[in-house]
């Protein structure tokens, strides 16, 4: 194993087995977008999701997919990428598989997997053995990366840099319609029985952070899911109307149980609650890109 890896892992601290596992996904990701770079795939294609976030602005929350979206409706072979990125991991001392999955949906989202044993990755990186003896030596780790290949209109792109574990760059959404990729998924992801609280997470991380919302790109998602046919433009009045009837239906409980193992300090959902989300809302600052 590259002493390189063994320093990035070393740098952490994990309290728990969880931890090391999140850490390890995370260094994964990180050599993956890196494989990307080098086979010219942000060339196509632009980074976006609770991971972009995680990745280039540090946000407090662990995040597991790999997003993307084609910068304009075309083709796209995956096989030619999951080649490159197995024969990158690997060459960095990790033994993966990458798998296709054809899953064709109204948005054409292109699905694929990398796998690994994650008892046997965690040795390679000098985790000692003894705190990681509770983790089953068969279990595999699974990082799902998803293609968007008709994109909705109006986002705006950038490229951006990463430093560690190595350097390398990523084209990425801006921060404004990265944002409306988020309030497209508060205000139309299909719940069920069960809230993702991390989307109201992050909601309040952008109010916090990068409060610049694209709402043109917010309006081409909503209508490209069906979740918006009005025949006039998606106002600021019309969106405050929609984001304030989802927090009148939005179970407090059930969003927080959701995002507690994703997060080190449960103690800032003790503040959540339905008033709170309103005042979130007051602070978004809606932009033209």
């Amino acid at each position: 194993m590259n002493e390189l890896m063994i320093d990035f892992f070393r740098g952490k601290t994990p309290k728990s087995e969880a931890e090391q596992l999140q850490y390890l996904r995370e260094l994964l990701q990180s050599l993956t977008l890196f494989a990307l770079w080098r086979a010219k795939f942000f060339d196509q294609a632009a980074f976006y999701g609770g991971t972009a976030l995680r990745v280039l602005y540090q946000l407090d929350r662990y995040s597991e997919d790999l997003d993307f979206s084609l910068l304009k409706t075309a083709e796209f072979d995956f096989d030619k990428f999951g080649n490159t990125i197995t024969r990158e991991l690997h060459d960095w001392g990790f033994d993966v598989t990458f798998e296709r999955k054809i899953k064709k949906s109204r948005t054409q989202i292109d699905p694929a997997f990398i796998k690994t044993n994650t008892y046997m990755q965690l040795l390679k990186v000098e985790v000692p053995e003894n705190l990681i003896r509770g983790i089953n030596r068969q279990a595999s780790l699974k990082i799902k990366l998803e293609v968007d290949t008709i994109p909705p209109p109006d986002f705006n792109t950038e490229m951006k840099y990463v430093f560690n574990p190595v350097q390398f760059a990523v084209r990425a959404f801006t921060l404004p319609s990265l944002f409306a990729g988020k309030m497209h998924a508060v205000l139309c992801r299909k719940w069920k029985t069960r809230i993702k609280g991390r989307d109201w997470y992050d909601f309040t991380w952008y109010v916090s952070k990068y409060p610049k919302l694209n709402l043109k790109h917010l309006e081409s998602r909503m209508r490209d899911s069906g979740d918006y046919n009005d025949s006039e433009p998606l106002s600021e009045k019309k969106f405050y109307k929609l984001i304030c009837q989802r927090i009148e239906e939005l179970d407090i409980a059930k969003a927080a149980n959701d995002v507690q193992p994703f997060i080190d300090n449960t103690e800032v959902l003790d503040i959540w609650s339905k008033d709170f989300f309103r005042a979130a809302v007051e602070k978004i600052i809606f932009v033209k890109e």
